[in-house]
């Protein structure tokens, strides 16, 4: 378990600058995902974290150590690949035992750590297989382990459950959580998956063209995204274009096309003058169906589409001419009959004033 600090890093690719003055700050044993669109540097980040790539400004380091420019090998970090690189001819106990061996170990203690670290996922009775006669999920399981047996200070996953279907996936991310708190490892975890990092990580970055844009919590970046491209990457969103008419205490007072709207401001810091023009992001699950209008951020309308899936229905609401998406948990507004004639509303603390 070690803290990892990243400074000021900048990695060239010819005239592209895949990091551009990247800094972070990730706590010992924390589970930190690296988030973003195709091309945005996480990648990048995760493999100069590994020491595969040499940063051409800036530093890195784990905890007192400076390992900018440390090899690989020498950094005592566990990498986790997409595609699980696992030899096919070796069993899988000789997979999980290579690295121990390149360590020059003693054999008892060779067998007893890779024993350990096939019990940690679930695998010991798997051992003398080959990987060719393991599911995608147990494969997995085994690359975890390989990682996880030479006791790294840190562990870097890159994508790893892209491979897997959808329940292999669901449940690979709570066991991904448990090991690695079990292990109270700090472990740096890079997705374009949002779902996963929402739902496994401590805190995370959304990148975008080589820069972090945002850092916290999974509800801080989710609830209260800095930028429209944050909140559109995070979730669904329904960006709405408006005019400040007064602030004040963190909020602002919008005129919008469908209504006034009252809502909080993602920097509070930096109060929009009046008149500026704003952004309103309005989550589909934080929008309520109502046959009354409440007292404020109410917004007439109807119904067009809907998508039924049992527990939450889908709609497409139409107000003013914009449409906007809503979610209804026990959904009530399915028949014909009660798609018109209906105000969708929302709670101000739910709203997020973003800057243009």
């Amino acid at each position: 378990m070690v803290p990892i600090k990243v400074n000021n890093v900048v990695k060239r690719f010819g005239e592209t600058r895949a990091l551009d003055s990247v800094s972070l700050d990730i706590e010992a044993g924390e589970l930190f995902f690296l988030l973003g669109p195709s091309g945005c540097g996480k990648t990048t980040l995760l493999r100069s974290l590994a020491g595969f790539y040499i940063p051409d400004e800036g530093s890195i380091t784990f905890g007192d150590l400076d390992v900018t420019r440390v090899p690989p090998h020498k950094r005592r970090t566990g990498m986790m690949f997409q595609s699980y690189a696992l030899w096919p001819h070796m069993t899988i106990f000789q997979n999980v035992a290579f690295g121990l061996e390149q360590q020059g170990l003693q054999k008892q203690e060779i067998q007893t750590r890779t024993h350990e670290a096939l019990e940690s996922v679930q695998m010991a009775q798997y051992s003398e297989r080959k990987p060719n006669q393991l599911s995608g999920g147990q494969q997995q399981r085994i690359a975890l382990a390989r990682a996880l047996v030479i006791r790294p200070r840190c562990l870097l996953l890159d994508e790893p459950l892209s491979n897997l279907d959808a329940k292999l996936r669901l449940e690979m991310r709570l066991e991904i959580r448990r090991i690695c708190k079990e292990f109270n490892l700090t472990t740096v975890y890079v997705t374009h998956d949002q779902k996963e990092a929402l739902s496994i990580a401590d805190r995370m970055a959304v990148l975008e063209q080589g820069r972090i844009l945002q850092t916290g919590t999974p509800a801080e970046v989710y609830k209260r995204p800095n930028s429209r491209f944050v909140a559109g990457f995070i979730g669904e969103a329904n960006f709405i274009p408006g005019k400040v008419i007064r602030t004040g205490g963190g909020e602002a007072f919008v005129e919008t096309p469908i209504g006034h709207i009252r809502g909080s401001l993602a920097d509070p810091a930096n109060e929009p003058p009046i008149n500026a023009e704003i952004t309103v992001l309005l989550r589909p699950e934080t929008l309520s169906l109502s046959q009354m209008p409440p007292d404020e951020n109410a917004f007439a309308g109807t119904i067009g589409e809907s998508v039924y899936y049992g527990e939450v229905a889908h709609y497409g609401f139409e107000s003013n001419g914009h449409m906007l998406a809503i979610s209804e948990l026990n959904p009530r507004h399915l028949s014909k009959r009660e798609q018109d004639g209906l105000f969708a509303w929302a709670d101000p603390e739910d709203v997020v004033i973003l800057s243009k």
